[in-house]
């Protein structure tokens, strides 16, 4: 067992966590702003919903739920971190949003944060590591055996590009429509360990290849594995990584309900996926995601053909409804229905938002307002 792994901590099976990454901004351009160390140091917060904590650069900010059985917890988590954001970033006088990537902020006008892990991250990536100011979200499912989560790892990497679809939420980098609906991953495959987890049979075997790259030198921790979908030892978890961070808490929380069903469906069902053919077309699906979004082709290399994504991902929904209603999540999966058609998403929101104001500072404080919006009505969860 390698020691930097150490073992596979095993929790309740589907529970699920939410880290969203957020953006800081000016009140005054609502650009990018360095305000995240005094942010943090000025909290007044007991931890109760969660954890929030600095990230790479100075002008983002990484909120965490706790641990929770049910996608209506993980909605009460982060209405109320959403809350205690209000509060504090008034305070200093500085704005919080969602979305992927910030429209227009400069990369080289980063700073790093203080912090031995940091600055290890910009010695060895160097200016990667100031571009690396874009905002995902990750979603941990609970797993109960090691093994299980290596399965998981690989099952869930078939779905990638649903999760991009549903969340792309960066079309705007550098002050340009990228033509892309999630912009943000760009940034992500820079990094040599980025992409998918390669076919592995059991945990063992996923030791042992972690040992190999360890013994190359190419990998410390798992933190070092910029996976698509990766396991997380220290947390009996497995981890979606490809999210682009929405512009509400309640679109986070339903593609917590998403990854928790679709989990449920494929621990229950085990469908023989043909993992190995997949990882042939993995990176070339999650371009048509991260391009198109909703109207991206999707390549099956089982079927030999392609599909369109949008039709893909309207049979999921409707094959995860036994599942969905079983854990109480139905209208949380109801919340991504309209997302299914292109002008519904949030990459054609932020859009939507350039059109109707003709720059991108005005993009950015809609964005603002978005997140800390309180929806006059909020899915609730069925009991079984």
């Amino acid at each position: 067992m390698s020691k930097c792994l150490g073992e596979f901590r095993h929790s309740e099976p589907l529970t699920l966590g939410v880290e969203l990454e957020l953006q800081l901004l000016s009140l005054r351009d609502f650009d990018l702003t360095r305000g995240a160390t005094d942010l943090l140091a000025s909290l007044d917060y007991d931890g109760r919903f969660g954890d929030i904590k600095l990230e790479i650069t100075e002008s983002m900010i990484e909120v965490s739920t706790l641990p929770r059985a049910s996608a209506g917890g993980i909605a009460a988590d982060l209405a109320g971190l959403r809350e205690i954001l209000r509060v504090h970033c008034a305070r200093n006088n500085i704005a919080v949003c969602g979305g992927g990537t910030h429209p227009f902020h400069r990369w080289p006008e980063r700073r790093i944060c203080s912090g031995e892990r940091f600055d290890a991250l910009y010695q060895r990536y160097g200016y990667l590591a100031k571009q690396f100011t874009v905002f995902g979200q990750h979603i941990h499912v609970g797993c109960t055996s090691a093994d299980d989560a290596i399965w998981l790892t690989q099952a869930l990497g078939v779905y990638v590009p649903v999760f991009v679809a549903l969340s792309a939420s960066s079309p705007f980098v550098d002050g340009v429509d990228t033509f892309f609906q999630s912009a943000r991953l760009n940034a992500v495959s820079a990094f040599p360990l980025s992409g998918q987890c390669p076919p592995l049979a059991n945990w063992a075997e996923f030791v042992r290849y972690f040992g190999m790259l360890q013994a190359c030198g190419i990998a410390a921790s798992i933190k070092d594995l910029y996976w698509d979908v990766r396991p997380k030892p220290e947390f009996g978890t497995v981890e979606i990584r490809v999210c682009d961070t929405p512009l509400s808490i309640e679109s986070a929380t339903a593609l917590a309900a998403l990854a928790q069903a679709l989990s449920r469906w494929l621990l229950r069902t085990r469908p023989d996926l043909q993992v190995a053919r997949q990882v042939h077309v993995a990176r070339y699906n999650k371009f048509q995601a991260c391009r198109y979004g909703m109207a991206a082709m999707i390549s099956d290399p089982v079927a030999l053909g392609q599909r369109p994504l949008r039709e893909s991902l309207a049979e999921l929904l409707e094959l995860l409804a036994a599942d969905a209603h079983e854990l109480g999540c139905t209208p949380w999966l109801d919340h991504l229905q309209p997302l299914l058609a292109d002008d519904a998403t949030d990459a054609a929101w932020l859009r939507g938002m350039q059109r109707v104001h003709g720059n991108l500072n005005d993009v950015a404080r809609e964005a603002a307002e978005r997140l800390l919006a309180r929806p006059a009505h909020e899915p609730r969860e069925i009991g079984r």
